[in-house]
């Protein structure tokens, strides 16, 4: 099957009523990942589907379809499915994975270690203000902020980290071809450019109420960690946060005045035992093991090796290390023997959060390798 057939069977499926991404990994998984077979089955047994279905299936609405893969034809533009080698495999172990996302931007961003941060639409000054330190901070110290595009502590997040000239993702309620709060166009296009939006939805989709807890899950998915900066008691970052907690990532919650009503979702969460924070090293410090993990496994996944990870075509062409005097320093301290953290600290000057966040960049950009231990290395012709 050529790939712009298997594409339209892929979107004939994805538009299916009442088949939903658990329906269509059971029948995937029956037919060996094939998805024409899956349409072929749907077709042959659609006595089991509603009325509605039904028709869908008879007679797929053309122009629909149509629409769908000349927005997948665009630059940057992609069906990102569950059977691809580089899905993220950080949705694979959540409740009701997607099965495919619609994605605009540098896809392979989705691989990297992220932190989502999260919170009120109605934020005060001083809840935003929080929102872009911290995302500023996560975003250089190589984590990618993910948050979900909404007015408030998500829009603060994002434009701090593209300010910081780093990338950020954005998962979205509606298709990936509308943009909602509309205020948020012009963000929504930088994002793309910068870093990727995504969505379970396909084009056209508009915004309902329903679909922000599903966004919420892949929001949740997709990080190592979860962020709370100002939400109120029935605020949806409650229900991201809850998820985070379900799928075993760590939360963190920033905490406020008790005389604002938006710390109270905060505090909420901090007496259920969530994580209190007051700065971003914190939230860095302890997602590093996490984001070692992530790439380990990332590396069993994609085959990558040692060596193909410390090659130019692995990192970006001008790493941070050149451009940035501190991170020159520490490369310098490194050599080429194992070191361990204390010693690091002890020749730089430097505190143990800063450093971990520091060598976690490097590691990204396949300039240093983490050991058994504690310790780090250099690692030859870098």
């Amino acid at each position: 099957m050529n790939e712009q057939a298997e594409l339209r069977d892929w979107l004939i499926a994805l538009r299916t009523p009442g088949l939903g991404p658990g329906g269509l990994r059971e029948r995937l998984a029956a037919k060996d990942g094939c998805i024409g077979k899956v349409v072929q089955e749907l077709r042959r047994r659609t006595s089991m589907l509603d009325v509605e279905a039904q028709a869908w299936l008879e007679q797929p609405d053309e122009a629909r379809i149509a629409a769908d893969l000349a927005w997948l034809s665009k630059p940057g533009h992609r069906l990102l499915r569950y059977t691809e080698a580089d899905f993220p495999p950080q949705l694979e172990t959540i409740p009701q994975p997607p099965v495919a996302l619609f994605a605009a931007g540098d896809a392979s961003l989705l691989l990297r270690p992220q932190v989502a941060i999260v919170g009120a639409r109605s934020a005060s000054v001083a809840g935003k203000n929080t929102a872009r330190a911290f995302a500023r901070y996560l975003a250089l110290a190589g984590f990618v902020v993910t948050s979900g595009l909404a007015d408030g502590i998500d829009g603060a997040a994002h434009e701090a980290a593209l300010e910081a000239d780093q990338p950020t993702i954005a998962v979205i309620g509606t298709g990936p071809d509308l943009v909602y709060p509309r205020k948020h166009r012009e963000l929504s296009a930088r994002v793309t450019a910068q870093g990727v939006l995504v969505s379970e939805f396909p084009p056209g989709t508009a915004a309902r109420a329903d679909h922000f807890p599903r966004r919420n899950r892949i929001i949740a998915g997709l990080s190592l960690g979860t962020l709370v900066i100002e939400a109120g008691l029935q605020s949806g970052s409650l229900i991201t946060a809850r998820l985070a907690g379900e799928q075993g990532r760590e939360v963190f919650a920033v905490p406020g005045s008790i005389h604002n009503p938006l710390a109270r979702g905060c505090h909420r969460l901090i007496r259920d035992g969530v994580r209190l924070v007051e700065s971003a090293s914190e939230v860095a410090e302890t997602l590093v093991p996490a984001a070692r993990a992530l790439g380990a496994e990332l590396a069993l996944r994609l085959e990558w090796s040692p060596a193909e990870a410390s090659t130019e075509r692995a990192r970006p062409a001008s790493g941070v290390w050149r451009d940035d005097p501190q991170y020159q320093r520490l490369m310098d301290v490194l050599g080429y023997d194992p070191i361990a953290l204390d010693e690091l600290s002890a020749r730089t000057g430097q505190g143990a959060a800063e450093l971990s966040s520091m060598l976690l960049m490097l590691e990204l950009e396949g300039c240093v390798e983490g050991l058994p231990g504690g310790r780090y290395q250099r690692l030859p012709g870098v």
